[in-house]
């Protein structure tokens, strides 16, 4: 489903996915739901996230089943090269692994890898900073 409010450029968006924001130059995978003023840029979301209302998700590969919070901001400010492994993340995109949880209105950096449920907590300053990430137990191996 496509609401007629939503913008779609340049993307390929597999059935079973609800638009209801805007979607440009990405993938979009089967069981997606993007929230009304949601905006996805430049990403893979794979099958069975969610997006909620006002996320901005830039230059993101989202593993399935994950949900991206309220109002978050993927992929926002300045490169940095990753503190976790900067032979795989050094691309400039925000890596989300699967089953993870975004929390509302937390900023996530480039070159960023997160795995598992996290929580405001788990942000500093509401921020996870260009190159940082966040594994939680059972994570990206």
């Amino acid at each position: 489903y496509v609401s007629a409010e939503s913008k779609i450029e340049k993307s390929l968006i597999t059935g079973g996915a609800e638009i209801y924001g805007d979607v440009y130059n990405s993938v979009i995978g089967a069981g997606v739901t993007i929230e009304p003023g949601a905006e996805v840029h430049d990403s893979i979301i794979m099958r069975d996230c969610h997006i909620k209302a006002g996320a901005k998700v830039n230059k993101a590969i989202v593993a399935e089943d994950t949900t991206v919070g309220e109002g978050s901001e993927l992929g926002v400010g300045e490169y940095a090269p990753s503190k976790y492994d900067p032979k795989v993340y050094q691309f400039d995109l925000v890596t989300i692994g699967e089953h993870s949880v975004i929390p509302d209105h937390v900023k996530i950096g480039k070159n960023t890898a997160i795995s598992g449920v996290t929580t405001p907590e788990d942000y500093t300053d509401g921020a996870l900073a260009s190159g940082d990430y966040i594994i939680k137990a059972g994570g990206v191996r």
